[in-house]
C-alpha cells in the first residue's frame, strides 16, 4: 500500500449482500504532490479458485454456470466456463478451495498447490482471489458435484482435453479470467 495513503471518509451507499462504499482518500504521488481522490468501492470479499487437471489423460475439469452479470453485459446465454471457485466464508483459502471442488465437482482431491493470488477487477472491486491447481483421478469422484442448491448452484461439469481448453480462450468459449489464468498457468509450469 502507498505509506503516504490516509482514508479521510468512508460512506456505505448499500449494504446489501456485499457492502458499496464511497472512500475518499489523500495520498502523495511518484513526485511529492499531494492527491486527494473519492472512488466507489465494493467490497466483495476474498475467493479461492482451482484448475483440476489429471496430466496422464491430457484433460481438466471445467464448469458451466449461469453468471448475470455477464448476461448483463453481452454475455447472450449468461453461460460462463469457468474453473471451480467460491467465496472464503471465513475460512481459509485451502480449506474453501477444496470445499467448492467437492460441491461443484464431487471430487475429493489428494493435494491443492498454491498458484498465486490476483485481484481480478482492482479498480472497484476488493476482491482477491487464491488460486490453486489440484490433479485428479476417476477414483477422486466421490459424489454428484453440480453446486449447492440452497445458493441456487446449477453447475454442470465437463471433462475437457487441455489443448482444446486452450483453443476455447482463443476463440472466445472461456472468457472468465481466473480460468485463463489458470490454464496458462498450468501450460507456462509444464504441469500439462
Amino acid at each position: 500500500m502507498n505509506e503516504s495513503a490516509q482514508i479521510v471518509d468512508t460512506k456505505i451507499l448499500s449494504n446489501n449482500r456485499y457492502p458499496l462504499k464511497e472512500v475518499t482518500v489523500n495520498y502523495t504521488g511518484k513526485n511529492g504532490d499531494k492527491h486527494t481522490t473519492k472512488r466507489e468501492v465494493y467490497e466483495r470479499g476474498d475467493a479461492a479458485a482451482a484448475v483440476l487437471y489429471n496430466k496422464e489423460k491430457g484433460t481438466v475439469l471445467l464448469l458451466n454456470q449461469f453468471r448475470l452479470p455477464t448476461f448483463l453485459n453481452g454475455n447472450a446465454s449468461g453461460m460462463l466456463k469457468e474453473v471451480c471457485a467460491g467465496m472464503l466464508d471465513g475460512d481459509s483459502p485451502e480449506v474453501c478451495v477444496r470445499r467448492e471442488i467437492m460441491e461443484e465437482t464431487g471430487y475429493t482431491v489428494k493435494d491443492v498447490q498454491p498458484a498465486g493470488e490476483i485481484y481480478v477487477s482492482p479498480a472497484g472491486c476488493t476482491e482477491r482471489i487464491f488460486l490453486f491447481t489440484a490433479a485428479y483421478t476417476a477414483d477422486m469422484k466421490t459424489s454428484a458435484g453440480g453446486g449447492l442448491q440452497e445458493e441456487q448452484e446449477f453447475i454442470d461439469t465437463e471433462e475437457v482435453l487441455f489443448e482444446e481448453a486452450l483453443q476455447m480462450i482463443m476463440n472466445g468459449e472461456i472468457r472468465d479470467a481466473k480460468t485463463m489464468v489458470l490454464l496458462y498457468y498450468l501450460r507456462i509450469h509444464g504441469m500439462m
